[in-house]
């Protein structure tokens, strides 16, 4: 039998072994849309993982940067290690049908059938297990979504985390060490094709940002005070002004809130606070974005006389998969749903930490359909559980047995194109570019150290 008959005929066994499950992959997937828990949260869904893990009779570790689950399935020999992930968290939306009604978490963005996909590509691999040249690890991961981050930042100053998002610290730990490449399927929003492969997603810098004046009576003697809010509202205008220097192919976008602008609308506003998240498409346009927020919110505090602190944290890198795995993903959801079915990927203007993973190793990271309306949205929900999370399944498992099949030679050219791997040291290093506290006086024109020191 030829390499490729044999690896048709692994496919068939793993796609058998899915749809023998497909009632129970369909159960999990809605039961987690509907038990939505936030990042390092996420106790329910890393319970039902380890329950399927148990079942499965693989071996995992629980509590990895806080409430991941990772699972190997050793093969018949030696070989590189490929993981298929699932992310566990949602998002905070209260206003969704299926919120939870105490925290506001709500799975906007089918994190749930992601993870229902990654049990089912365990089943279906648990079926040729003995055929694969290398190993498949099954991890469920936590915190992809940037919320909450005033609660994370405190995790991170009290050394509980290391980063905001769930891959980032898990690089951190050191959790995917012993992982050569990994994949994940993510689902699209509604209007979306049956399978989108190959897109690319910016990168991100959180910055909290926090202007100091004085306060005095906004009535009798404004003109004792220094309006912190007047400076936070030029420096967004500041922003505003430069969205057309930031040039077209960088897909730069910086959002602004103002989460705090005084007390008291008869005081001079002597606290202003900012959220603001920069994004754009390489590491290059991310750092010229962040320079000019920077010099924005200076530019606020120098004509109002106000203190500016800024506390810059990386969110993810950039993202961009793998070239050979996009290719490989492309001809088996040709196979699986037809050619007419498959997408070329695009670039998307969000962000995901799954760029921080693409940095330390080669990745894949398709889109699928099943939803119903916009991504994040209040009306987005996953309706079509088979298109979103079973399909997905399959086509992972197909995924794997293509490059772990016949020796892993495909896994081994994969990783032989790649090059040398990025060591966590020098992920740290790279990560550490982007953050940054900083103090800037503008009444005296200087910067501060850290604690607003001269």
């Amino acid at each position: 039998m030829s390499a490729d008959s044999r690896a048709g005929r692994l496919k068939q066994l793993a796609r058998e072994a899915i749809e023998g499950c497909r009632e129970r992959l369909l159960a999990v997937s809605d039961d987690l849309q509907r038990h939505p828990e936030t990042g390092f949260r996420e106790h329910h869904a890393a319970a039902t993982v380890a329950g399927w893990f148990t079942e499965l009779g693989l071996p995992f570790e629980s509590g990895l940067s806080v409430t991941g689950v990772k699972a190997r399935m050793t093969g018949r020999s030696a070989g590189p290690a490929v993981a298929v992930l699932g992310e566990l968290d949602a998002l905070v939306l209260p206003g969704h049908p299926l919120a939870d009604p105490v925290t506001g978490a709500a799975h906007a963005c089918g994190h749930h059938a992601q993870v229902a996909s990654m049990l089912g590509a365990a089943v279906g691999l648990a079926a040729v297990r003995e055929h694969l040249d290398g190993d498949a690890v099954f991890f469920a991961v936590p915190a992809e979504e940037s919320v909450q981050l005033e609660w994370r930042r405190e995790l991170v100053r009290s050394g509980e985390l290391r980063h905001l998002v769930g891959k980032a610290d898990l690089i951190a730990r050191g959790a995917f060490d012993d992982v050569d490449m990994a994949m994940l399927c993510h689902t699209a929003g509604q209007g979306a094709p049956p399978l989108s492969v190959g897109d690319s997603h910016n990168g991100s810098v959180v910055k909290k940002v926090r202007f100091t004046g004085r306060a005095s009576h906004a009535g009798s003697s404004p003109w004792h005070g220094v309006n912190a809010l007047k400076a936070a509202t030029l420096a967004i205008s500041a922003i505003d002004a430069q969205r057309d220097t930031f040039r077209d192919e960088d897909a730069v976008r910086v959002n602004a809130v103002v989460v705090h602008g005084g007390d008291a609308p008869t005081a001079v506003p002597d606290r202003a606070e900012l959220e603001i998240v920069v994004r754009a498409r390489s590491l290059e346009a991310l750092r010229g974005a962040c320079a000019a927020v920077d010099r924005a919110v200076r530019a606020g505090a120098l004509a109002l006389g106000a203190v500016v602190t800024t506390e810059s944290t990386l969110n993810y890198l950039p993202h961009h998969q793998d070239p050979a795995l996009v290719e490989l993903a492309r001809a088996n959801g040709a196979a699986l749903l037809g050619p007419s079915a498959v997408a070329a990927g695009r670039h998307r203007g969000a962000s995901t930490d799954m760029g921080d993973l693409g940095e330390v190793m080669p990745v894949l990271h398709p889109f699928a359909s099943g939803a119903t309306g916009d991504a994040h949205s209040v009306d987005y929900q996953v309706t079509d559980h088979a298109s979103a999370a079973l399909d997905p399944a399959v086509l992972m498992a197909w995924c794997v047995i293509d490059l772990l099949n016949d020796g892993a030679g495909t896994a081994r050219s994969v990783l032989a194109a790649r090059g040398a791997r990025r060591t966590t040291a020098q992920y740290a290093a790279l990560r550490a570019e982007f953050d940054a506290l900083t103090c800037y006086d503008g009444a005296r024109g200087e910067e501060r150290g850290p604690e607003g020191e001269l």
